[in-house]
């Protein structure tokens, strides 16, 4: 909340200042991405301690699928990863997933920046490739072999699991005293050639770094 204040305070330093339109320019447009990015942050907390005496699996879910959404702009992808300047960014999930419609609803009219969030839902045969996050459930084969198969490709790969579970992927959900929580292996993100920012990192129950 105090970054949230401060973000105001610098929009109204800008406005009496008496520094050239360019300076100003800069300052604003500083402002506006420090703002976003602390509003974002906020949000994930939010979503991080959320809680109930018994976690529901609706809520579950619905909690995970706006996580999906959000950690996009914490992601930086190879420019290769996308065909165009302003390419969607494509969050996969399975068909048959049950968190898909509820993901679908998270993201729509969404953006991560300029680029539109969309869901893409793969049948069996498909490939996730083309996909900038993959979320599978760890006890499908399915999309536990496309994940294999993504392993240091630019694809965020997300899952849930027990806390004491080894995945095949960067970003772990696990349940912790009733919340959803999200462990980050971020070796396997730069192998991946994936960079995840310090404000999502920050937010990790577990880190799992490079010696």
């Amino acid at each position: 909340m105090t970054r949230l204040l401060s973000c105001r305070w610098v929009k109204g330093q800008h406005r009496t200042s008496a520094d050239s339109t360019r300076q100003r320019w800069l300052v604003f447009s500083g402002t506006i991405w420090t703002c976003a990015t602390t509003i974002i942050t906020a949000a994930l907390l939010i979503l991080l301690t959320s809680e109930s005496s018994t976690l529901a699996e609706p809520l579950e879910l619905a909690i995970k699928a706006n996580y999906l959404e959000r950690f996009a702009p914490f992601i930086e992808w190879p420019p290769t990863s996308f065909a165009t300047a302003d390419a969607s960014l494509t969050i996969c999930v399975l068909a048959n997933d049950p968190l898909a419609p509820l993901l679908e609803q998270a993201a729509a009219g969404q953006k991560d920046g300029s680029r539109l969030i969309i869901v893409r839902r793969l049948g069996q045969t498909d490939s996730a490739a083309q996909c900038q996050i993959f979320y599978f459930e760890p006890d499908d084969p399915v999309g536990k072999q496309i994940a294999e198969n993504l392993q240091n490709r630019p694809v965020l790969t997300v899952t849930s699991a027990a806390a004491e579970q080894q995945t095949p992927a960067i970003i772990t959900f696990v349940i912790d005293q009733n919340r959803v929580r999200f462990d980050i292996d971020n070796t396997a993100a730069s192998n991946a050639g994936l960079n995840i920012g310090s404000n999502l990192l920050a937010l990790a129950r577990t880190v799992r770094r490079t010696p």
